[in-house]
């Protein structure tokens, strides 16, 4: 009787089975990260899951979701949150599919989170020997997974792309993707994944490499096609019709020893209807141009947009926006793809706002300028010629006229930098992380090439800062961010956010009239995306610069931010970023509706100075001194011994450290992350070095004592 019973029950569940369409049997029970082309290219029809980089393959960071919405914002509670490994920069945008949270976090650590509670489900760390941070320009940062079916991509810092399983995180397979393993070749960006083909570049243009980006096939990791963005040895025959091009504009032989740059590091899209990919390129290698080419020509494809066919890599169009660029003035920002009415034509655009200081709409069919203004100060150029697409330049920046250093507008940091921008196709703008930065560079009489990797060699000398408190205070307040939301026709400003300093986050449009940024000065903030005006702000315990993204599951809204302070901003020009006042802290930290989830304390910095030693060193020692930190040390501890509180001060060092610190220096700190500088400098000039650390203490000691009304 009981066995007559269970084939019944068996009988009619295999029959409810049966009834059932197999699109419905495959919701129930989605097999983990199950993406592929169609569900991508549909990504509208499932706006509760964020599936790739910029949520669609447009990349224009908009959510259809309007459960959270500028009337209930406000309502906004912490939903859950987790702590990362290392607390250095964090840049990743978050994918979410079918409930579950892919990430990563410094060292190109690959998370798993449930999205609904934020419960560990596996962790990835892909072993990045810990000293490696040294070779590259920006600290150990990652800008995040992609996803395909059934697998989890990620670029490791020390060059290696990785495909996941992404039931388990265990690794299915890995490629080394530098072209040469003796140069600093660096992975920060996200991978993209098109027509089953895994696509990603490489950073390391400041320490003499030659760009380029590659696709792998997804399911084996096996190389499908390469495609440089600069010339090769002009004494070997060129790759392609595109590098034979490139060639004749490029001169002397220069760039064959520093690389050329044009590191394809962070920005793609594709547009699935005209089958065209697009990635942006970066700047030259050594940033003199002199040095590169003899100081003539254009160098393609340095800081352009170009348009490549996704299943061959063979190039369609191209435009550059820093024509023999000198500046580090990337075209690696963020591009969006829409479709928008310009003269009462709708249009086919791509919109990208570089380093350079201008906001460009191209026409993505064939790369033809459609408009270009300035979004930020700039000083390098008066105007970009709609007829021939090039910058009209002022000469004010030419730091190569002989004429000793120049002011250039915006920096090397850019007018806008790796952040990524937004557009909500309901108010037709887009919502641009800003920033207004300066710089004086000037060249070098002679190329400088040192034979370690962990020095930068970008043929300027360093700029110098000065040292009083008071002056850097007047400079730092001049370097300011904002939130632009910009009209794309008009090319002008609709409203704008002033922030007290530069290195912002990247901004998130929803369907709920909303637009979400991260602060350097630790804060997510909520403003309404028709009128700028701020609906939420919540502190998140450190400067959050990453994208936020948005997704639901089980009906329920969530906003999830990545925070993280770090990257080249803080590391670099430490007394600059003071205005943020916040320490490194590595986490997850997600929102929903009537969220009762609590942060732990923020970190507080340390104020207290150890005992100092007498500085012995003379006038001149201390000189060279200064001139070696800011050319070998500042990169991680900041210009002028002053860091941005992300990697320590060196001038809170204990009397211990100092007696150490020729051995830190020779031997490095790999589980720090410190690299070793061994065969690079002389005992003398570490000597030189740390007497410069022992004065900048000094003053920094004189500074806290001084009376509150003078500093």
């Amino acid at each position: 009787m009981k066995n007559q019973s269970f084939r019944r029950l068996l009988g009619g569940l295999l029959a409810l089975a049966l009834a059932i369409p197999a699109p419905q049997l495959l919701a129930a029970a989605p097999k983990p990260a199950w993406v592929d082309a169609q569900r991508l290219q549909q990504a509208d029809q499932e706006p509760g899951n964020w599936m790739s980089h910029g949520r669609s393959y447009g990349e224009q960071r908009y959510s259809p979701l309007a459960r959270i919405n500028a009337g209930n914002v406000a309502k906004l509670g912490v939903a859950w949150t987790r702590k990362l490994d290392w607390d250095f920069g964090v840049e990743a945008t978050p994918i979410v599919v079918d409930g579950v949270m892919y990430t990563t976090g410094p060292y190109s650590i690959v998370y798993a989170f449930d999205a609904a509670t934020g419960k560990p489900l596996w962790r990835h760390d892909p072993g990045v020997p810990r000293d490696k941070g040294g070779e590259g320009c920006c600290s150990v940062v990652n800008r995040g997974v992609a996803v395909w079916e059934g697998k989890v991509y990620v670029g490791a810092f020390d060059g290696r792309l990785i495909a996941l399983d992404a039931r388990n995180g265990k690794r299915l397979w890995s490629v080394d993707t530098r072209l040469d393993p003796d140069k600093s070749y660096t992975i920060t960006g996200a991978p993209r994944i098109v027509k089953g083909k895994v696509l990603i570049g490489n950073g390391g243009a400041e320490f003499g490499v030659r760009g380029y980006v590659t696709a792998y096939d997804a399911r084996s990791g096996k190389q499908a096609w390469r495609f440089f963005t600069v010339p090769g040895d002009p004494a070997q025959p060129a790759e392609n019709e595109a590098m034979r091009m490139a060639l004749k504009t490029w001169h002397g032989n220069g760039w064959v020893k520093w690389g050329g740059g044009g590191t394809v590091w962070d920005s793609m899209a594709y547009d699935p209807e005209l089958d065209l990919l697009y990635i942006g390129v970066g700047n030259g290698s050594p940033f003199n141009y002199q040095f590169r080419s003899d100081g003539k020509g254009d160098n393609l494809f340095l800081s352009s947009i170009v348009a490549l066919r996704p299943e061959t890599g063979e190039y369609v169009w191209h435009y550059q926006t820093t024509p023999g660029e000198m500046w580090d003035y990337t075209a690696t920002q963020h591009m969006i793809l829409a479709d928008i009415r310009i003269d009462g034509q709708v249009r086919k655009v791509l919109m990208q706002a570089p380093k350079n200081g201008f906001f460009y709409v191209l026409d993505r069919t064939n790369g033809q300028l459609l408009s270009a203004e300035k979004f930020v100060p700039v000083n390098w150029a008066s105007h970009i010629d709609l007829q021939t697409g090039r910058p009209v330049l002022t000469g004010a920046a030419n730091y190569l006229d002989g004429k000793g250093m120049k002011l250039v507008m915006p920096s090397f940091l850019g007018g806008h930098n790796w952040q990524p921008m937004s557009y909500h196709p309901g108010t037709g703008l887009v919502y641009l992380p800003a920033q207004e930065t300066a710089a004086g560079l000037e060249p070098q009489k002679e190329p400088l090439f040192m034979p370690i990797r962990n020095v930068v060699n970008i043929g300027l000398d360093v700029p110098s800062l000065p040292e009083d408190p008071q002056v850097v205070k007047q400079i730092a307040q001049s370097w300011k961010g904002a939130l632009l939301a910009w009209d794309p026709v008009k090319q002008q400003a609709a409203w704008r956010v002033d922030y007290p300093t530069a290195w912002n986050g990247g901004t998130l449009a929803t369907a709920g009239n909303l637009v979400f940024q991260g602060t350097a000065d630790g804060r997510a903030v909520a403003y309404a995306a028709d009128s700028g005006k701020e609906l939420w702000s919540s502190p998140v315990n450190s400067g959050a610069m990453a994208g936020p993204v948005t997704y639901s599951v089980k009906g329920e809204q969530y906003v999830t931010f990545m925070v993280g302070w770090g990257g080249s901003f803080p590391n670099i020009t430490g007394p600059l970023s003071l205005g943020a006042r916040v320490k490194p802290e590595a986490r997850v930290v997600t929102f929903k509706l009537g969220g009762q989830a609590t942060l732990p304390p923020a970190r507080q910095a340390v104020v207290a100075l150890p005992p100092l030693e007498a500085v012995k060193a003379d006038a001149g020692q201390l000189q060279i001194g200064r001139s070696l930190f800011n050319g070998l040390c500042a990169n991680c501890h900041g210009l002028n011994a002053i860091s941005g509180g992300v990697v320590p001060d060196l001038r809170y060092l204990s009397p211990d450290k100092h007696k150490l610190f020729p051995g830190i220096v020779y031997g490095g700190r790999a589980n720090r992350g410190m690299p070793s500088f061994a065969g690079g400098i002389g005992q003398e000039d570490v000597e030189r070095i740390r007497q410069y650390i022992l004065l900048r203490a000094h003053a920094l000691k004189a500074e806290q004592e001084a009376p509150l009304s003078s500093r």
